[in-house]
């Protein structure tokens, strides 16, 4: 008697496609995916790597044949997955990434920490020096970090926000550390030349993940350590899609605050969709005026278009800061604006 046929999710049904196709075609589609889209299909790909030729009928039909050719796709899959994010991440990206969703063989062996409750995370390394833990808090994902950090002595956060901003390589010595502190049997990290781990990005979601009176209490101390990063920081928790969360009230104050060529050049590169998000917020005169002024620019270099954005967010920035615009919550209670 054949073994029942599983019924695939979406993400696993894109995973046996991308089992299937080359690592060029494949790498080319993960180019294309946000980081955690990226973890999700590494993670499904795995879920998917002993895939039965009837299942393959039953997500691809049309793929019959190709299917039967890619014998390997039901034996050890990791060497493919690795060459597929190597092309489409980098090297160092890659490993990264591939440390969080490669099984237990091929992890860095702190997986069994999305187990623990943030409290008793945090109490394993509170006493330790920050830098054990920034690379512990780079291993979680940003929900769970950012909760971890909560719960960190406030006198330190900063210090650790500072150090996963600037984690850059970690030894496999140093990753060794953190494992026997966290559990005994977990295995050694493969990559002798170390995991690229944190950065600015890292340390932006942590932060944009926890309550915003932690990222109000924890920045003006990091700036007094450290004004680079605290501005890098900051520069990478506030894009300009992060503008298209304001309301028409407070969308419409900033339009009102910018510079019109400014604005023109900033909506200039924006997809019609997003334009209209902003133009929708003004008068139809200003807006039929906004109109005319991009069409008569012309063609505009794409470094152009960003200056003008990054001018618009800094804009925004002291806005927020000085109390005349107002972001969306990211909690409750008395931190609901800023």
């Amino acid at each position: 008697m054949s073994a029942p046929i599983r019924n695939f999710n979406g993400t696993e049904r894109a995973a046996v496609l991308m089992m299937l196709v080359g690592e060029e075609e494949a790498a080319a589609i993960l180019q294309q995916l946000d980081p955690e889209e990226v973890r999700n299909l590494g993670k499904a790909m795995f879920t998917v790597a002993d895939v039965s030729e009837a299942e393959v009928e039953q997500v691809l039909d049309d793929f019959t044949y190709k299917a039967r050719e890619r014998t390997s796709v039901q034996f050890d899959p990791a060497p493919r997955i690795e060459g597929i994010m190597n092309r489409a991440l980098g090297t160092e990206r890659a490993e990264s990434v591939l440390a969080r969703i490669a099984p237990t063989q091929a992890s860095n062996g702190l997986e069994m920490l999305a187990w623990f409750e943030p409290e008793e995370i945090a109490r394993m390394v509170e006493t330790e020096h920050p830098q054990i833990a920034a690379v512990l808090l780079v291993n979680l994902d940003p929900d769970l970090a950012a909760k971890v950090f909560e719960h960190l002595p406030e006198a330190v956060q900063p210090q650790i926000l500072r150090r996963i901003a600037k984690l850059g390589p970690v030894t496999p010595e140093a990753i060794e550390t953190l494992k026997e502190m966290i559990v005994a049997r977990a295995t050694v990290a493969k990559k002798s030349p170390g995991l690229q781990l944190g950065g600015t990005r890292e340390a932006a979601k942590i932060l944009s993940s926890a309550r915003r009176v932690t990222e109000q209490r924890v920045m003006p101390k990091l700036a007094k350590i450290d004004k680079e990063v605290a501005r890098a920081i900051e520069e990478a928790m506030f894009v300009f899609d992060n503008l298209l969360e304001l309301d028409d009230k407070n969308l419409s104050t900033l339009i009102r605050n910018v510079d019109s060529n400014i604005l023109v050049k900033s909506l200039k590169g924006v997809e019609e969709n997003v334009r209209e998000r902003f133009l929708a917020c003004m008068s139809s005169r200003a807006a039929d005026g906004i109109r005319d002024e991009m069409e008569s620019l012309g063609p505009m270099k794409l470094s152009d278009v960003l200056e003008a954005q990054k001018v618009m967010i800094a804009v925004a920035r002291g806005l927020v800061k000085d109390g005349t615009l107002q972001m969306p919550s990211k909690g409750s209670g008395d931190d609901d604006y800023v």
